[in-house]
């Protein structure tokens, strides 16, 4: 198992697991207030989103992106019809949050629709966030890479913005893992044509305020899940602590908000720079899914070659 790519799944998940407890809190002054600074997972509490969960568990959209690197292990790949199927008995007895992009697709595919045409509008970025464990196994492949990224986007999330937003978050982990740096690997992607202008701009608002307080610039850029604000605070995030997954981490719960959905982005991008070193031991000591998630990566790496 190599230890980057490695490091990418587990950062991506355990960044997850941190936002768990204060996951859409809006308000800072109550983050500061009733938990002080979160460095280490909690138990959430009412009136938060995620009350049945428990501490070191995921919220609903790490629970997905498990679902999915379930998917790849078993699939030997991606497979939108198995993941569709593990998707849709994940949340048939779900005792967690339901949001309303899985709302509309669930609706959609109870209607008839193939997962192929059963996304809904949402743009929120959650629905590019899931990623990690597709980066892992085509980590050598960037074609099949980008479209797998981009069909797991649109089965839940059929909204152009957010289904390039995966393609190039895909691309920035593929030339990580291939040795570029991460503010590097978001220079050479800017310059690509094929993403739109609108991009180029977020990201550019991200590289920009890096010199910024994260809590004030993400409040600027919005600390909501759609995609015009999450985007450039994820660049944001990944500029200002390139070299620190756990600074970047925390930074991005005490910001508040959708804190879950740039988590699994930032974790994904630093874990496949600096390493397993980079991660807490506290954090995948308190992980419950570690050993499962640990567990699936060994037989992606067998059936896989790696």
């Amino acid at each position: 198992m190599e230890e980057k790519p490695n490091a990418m799944v587990l950062a991506s998940f355990a960044a997850d697991s941190l936002a768990l407890g204060v996951h859409w809190i809006y308000n800072t002054h109550v983050i500061d207030k009733k938990f002080g600074r979160v460095e280490n997972f909690i138990k959430p509490e009412r009136p938060t989103y995620h009350p049945t969960k428990d501490r070191g568990e995921f919220t609903h959209y790490g629970d997905q992106a498990l679902a999915l690197l379930e998917s790849v292990a078993e699939s030997e790949g991606f497979n939108l019809t198995d993941f569709s199927e593990r998707w849709q008995r994940l949340f048939e007895n779900y005792d967690g949050y339901v949001d309303r992009a899985t709302k509309e697709t669930l609706e959609n595919l109870n209607s008839g629709k193939s997962p192929a045409e059963s996304g809904s509008g949402s743009d929120d970025l959650a629905g590019a966030c899931r990623i990690a464990s597709l980066v892992y196994v085509y980590r050598n492949d960037l074609q099949q890479l980008i479209a797998s990224a981009k069909a797991q986007t649109a089965f839940t999330h059929n909204n152009a913005q957010v289904i390039n937003s995966a393609a190039f978050f895909a691309d920035i982990a593929h030339q990580i893992l291939a040795g570029a740096t991460p503010l590097a690997a978001i220079e050479k992607a800017k310059k690509d044509e094929f993403y739109p202008q609108t991009f180029k701009e977020w990201i550019q608002m991200g590289l920009q305020s890096a010199e910024r307080d994260s809590r004030q610039a993400i409040s600027d850029f919005g600390q909501m899940c759609e995609i015009p604000a999450a985007f450039p605070g994820v660049i944001h995030l990944i500029a200002k602590y390139e070299n620190n997954l756990k600074a970047a981490c925390v930074e991005n719960v005490m910001a508040g908000g959708d804190s879950a959905g740039r988590g699994l982005l930032v974790g994904l991008i630093l874990g496949a720079h600096l390493g397993m070193p980079a991660i807490p031991a506290e954090w995948l000591n308190d992980m419950k899914a570690y050993p499962q998630i640990v567990a699936l990566l060994s037989k992606i790496d067998k059936r896989q070659g790696f």
